[in-house]
């Protein structure tokens, strides 16, 4: 489930965000006196043996023992327009997204201005996200249509063929994907996931509420409020926000916006 998946009982005035709820992590938020921690991978999944034992005990026995809240959010994280994954991606590797295409269209793609190698394609991922990808399929094709989704989206490069993409840019690689890749003639980039999931470098970031961003968190906030499928006026909005902290939910009294589109995903959906 995308949003609340364990409540604390702090009013939230420090939140930690990272990729994974890992114990790490938890551990990290922890000696921060975090109130709440957000991260893509949360602790729940559709489908998961749901029993509290061992590592996932673990974990949970952490947020309850310090009241912590935890949020998670994944799909919807990938797949939102401006402040999601995939378009933060694109913004810095200099891609405009031109179209969007599979489920929940969640791969987006750019036509390049010319044809480009796949080792230039390499490189300037290389030089953008900090590390050399892997390259598998056509590695001589000319590529001229690129597209790209974050995380575990390997196999999504059958979508991205489909849609008429010269290379599909993804962060993990199966056995399977070269064989694919080959075969569709599609150039393939493993660029890690955590590289080409959070391409601003959000992992473990501390952030510590004082009256000078508190504007930042009820953004953060609203934002929650879009992942949830929330389009209700200001007062309904008001009244969301407060259940995640008194303080800020007297200020986001002054958010006048409508919440916007909601987003095209489900609110329980499988680990990709």
């Amino acid at each position: 489930p995308n949003g609340l998946q364990v409540e604390g009982g702090r009013p939230i005035r420090r939140l930690v965000s990272g990729v994974t709820a890992s114990r790490a992590l938890l551990d990290a938020a922890i000696a921060a006196d975090a109130d709440a921690v957000l991260v893509h991978h949360g602790l729940f999944w559709r489908g998961q043996d749901g029993r509290l034992t061992g590592w996932l005990r673990e974990r949970v026995a952490r947020l309850v023992k310090h009241d912590m809240h935890l949020f998670a959010y994944h799909l919807p994280l990938d797949a939102h327009p401006e402040l999601g994954n995939n378009a933060q991606l694109g913004k810095r590797l200099g891609w405009q997204t031109d179209g969007r295409c599979g489920d929940y269209d969640l791969i987006s793609w750019h036509r390049l201005p010319g044809t480009t190698q796949p080792a230039a394609i390499a490189a300037h991922l290389k030089r953008r996200l900090g590390r050399t990808p892997l390259v598998v399929g056509a590695l001589e094709r000319p590529i001229r249509r690129v597209a790209w989704c974050t995380g575990a989206a390997q196999d999504m490069i059958v979508e991205a063929s489909r849609a008429g993409a010269d290379a599909f840019v993804s962060g993990e690689i199966s056995e399977r994907t070269t064989h694919l890749a080959r075969e569709l003639g599609i150039t393939y980039f493993a660029a890690g996931h955590h590289a080409a999931g959070l391409a601003e470098r959000l992992d473990d970031l501390l952030v510590g509420v004082g009256d000078e961003r508190v504007g930042e968190v009820v953004h953060i906030l609203e934002l929650f409020l879009f992942f949830d499928g929330v389009d209700a006026d200001a007062d309904d909005r008001h009244a969301a926000l407060g259940e995640f902290g008194a303080g800020i939910a007297e200020r986001a009294a002054l958010l006048g916006a409508a919440a916007g589109e909601r987003l095209r995903v489900e609110p329980h959906e499988r680990v990709v």
